[in-house]
């Protein structure tokens, strides 16, 4: 009897090693015996841990599971008061169109054959066959763009590499996930390590560089552990090292750990931490792409786009094309988290609107109250009022609307939420995270979060401060941690200026 336990970071914390346990007693009571499989987790939130059974039909999910409920399991798994029935047909599942994430879940992460079984290295193979301005093509036609920012197309980025000439090259995997309501890096790394490895690798034959390092934030001890594994033990099967899969062609991966700086999920300040130096952003030009790591060219992905790289190659770059809308192509793993009723990983492709993420895919809020507002791309994204719902979900579309996806993290909140506190929030999570390095930044984060006490304490003069003081650090700071920080601001104040009015009134 083969049964799914998820070891991943969120199953954890819910209780799903206690449940492995209690199910490898309960079957030893039984004189049975049961393989326990730690694979990664589906990606819904309030069904873990999540425990599947695999059967002649197909696995069949049981949730969420707690270790007071593993005897049942074997005495009469039909009637289990935990059954869902089959994994594939549950519905939140079911809606999903999973690439990037098509094996998470579904495999054993540390287990290289299991990953070939499920389709894993056929995009390297492919690679390997081809020439390498050819994968570079490949990976511009499927409109393939960056999921952790900007949204800059990966192909540019990789061509703009592959023609800085000769020499020591560098892939780069930003890691440092840090958005709030963003955990789609992490579930990756901990469900199915090979791709992003594979993606990496197909990178470095594309672009002519033979070391690749992976930026992992310390808060993730369960994926550092993952992932350091997985890179043993495909440097045991040849897949990393001087010759991967026997092709002659030479590449290594390392992992070097962050210390916790939010600003060091910007490119240039990820390379400077990588260096061993202060992490402070740097000016551009020059590019990454032409000077980056220790002054060579380098390519810096973020996770998903590069674990999404060997189904592009596997699949064709027109499978990938054809899915999305405009020039957002393909799918996007959408984060919902908050006070949302169904929070969770949710792959699809980009179009829906985004009422039909919060409110069809999501269900509205967990508490019942209404649904306010929902924050897009951390916590500088900007805050969506429902008037905006139908907003489609794209690069051009939200910004167009005054807003950016980033990592497509989605903070739920409902009628309840004090915008002016989360406007301070923002303000003064800037101030904390700040590198220093830029006035605008460093100085107009920490007045921000002055002006908006004024207006809190009845100031009505203190708004067009305030107006003013997004503006210029809109326009002036290096990077987007300072340019980015009057979204969340700016939005709250112009689509619940009664969250701001009510104070002043108050004060009066």
């Amino acid at each position: 009897m083969r049964i799914f336990v998820p070891a991943d970071a969120l199953a954890r914390a819910l209780g799903a090693d206690a449940v492995a346990e209690a199910l490898v007693a309960a079957a030893a009571a039984r004189g049975e015996t049961v393989q326990i499989v730690r694979n990664g987790s589906r990606g819904m939130a309030w069904l873990e841990p999540l425990v599947e059974v695999d059967g002649p039909a197909g696995r069949r999910a049981f949730g969420p599971f707690a270790p007071v409920d593993a005897a049942a399991l074997f005495e009469a798994p039909d009637a289990h008061p935990k059954a869902l029935g089959l994994t594939a047909e549950l519905p939140f599942l079911k809606r999903q169109t999973r690439i990037t994430f098509a094996r998470v879940g579904v495999i054993d992460p540390a287990d290289l054959a299991d990953y070939q079984a499920h389709g894993g290295l056929s995009g390297l193979r492919r690679a390997l066959a081809m020439a390498p301005e050819a994968v570079v093509d490949e990976v511009v036609e499927s409109g393939l763009r960056g999921r952790g920012g900007a949204g800059f197309p990966t192909g540019i980025k990789w061509r703009t590499v592959a023609g800085a000439g000769i020499g020591q090259k560098y892939i780069v995997c930003n890691a440092d996930e840090g958005d709030s309501g963003s955990f789609a890096d992490r579930m990756l790394i901990e469900g199915d390590p090979f791709a992003l490895i594979e993606g990496m690798v197909i990178a470095g034959l594309a672009v002519g560089a033979d070391r690749g390092l992976v930026y992992l934030r310390s808060e993730y001890p369960d994926a550092i552990a993952v992932l350091t594994r997985a890179v043993d033990l495909a440097r045991e099967a040849g897949l990393l090292g001087p010759s991967v899969l026997g092709s002659g062609h030479g590449f290594d991966i390392e992992l070097r750990i962050g210390a916790g700086a939010y600003v060091c999920g910007e490119e240039t300040a990820l390379l400077n931490s990588i260096e061993g130096k202060r992490g402070t952003v740097r000016a551009k030009p020059p590019l990454p792409a032409i000077e980056g790591l220790w002054g060579k060219p380098t390519v810096v992905n973020n996770v998903l786009s590069l674990a999404t790289v060997p189904a592009i190659l596997a699949q064709g770059a027109a499978h990938y094309r054809d899915l999305g809308i405009g020039r957002s192509r393909g799918t996007m793993p959408l984060q919902l988290a908050g006070n949302v009723r169904f929070g969770g990983l949710f792959e699809v492709p980009f179009g829906l609107t985004l009422g039909e993420i919060v409110n069809s895919v999501g269900g509205g809020t967990a508490s019942g109250r209404p649904v306010k507002a929902v924050q897009v791309g951390g916590p500088l994204g900007a805050w969506f009022p429902p008037a905006l719902f139908d907003t489609p979900f794209g690069y051009e579309e939200f910004a167009a609307a005054g807003g950016l996806i980033g990592h497509a993290g989605l903070v739920v909140v409902d009628d309840t939420a004090d915008m002016l506190a989360l406007a301070r929030f923002a303000m003064e999570f800037c101030a904390i995270e700040s590198c220093g390095k830029c006035t605008p930044c460093r100085i107009g984060s920490v007045r921000g979060v002055e002006t908006i006490d004024r207006i809190a304490a009845g100031d009505a003069a203190a708004e067009p401060l305030l107006r003013d003081l997004c503006e210029t650090m809109r326009l002036g700071s290096l990077c987007a941690l300072g340019g980015f920080a009057p979204y969340p601001v700016l939005s709250a104040l112009n689509h619940f200026p009664a969250d701001f009015a009510r104070t002043s009134e108050a004060a009066e």
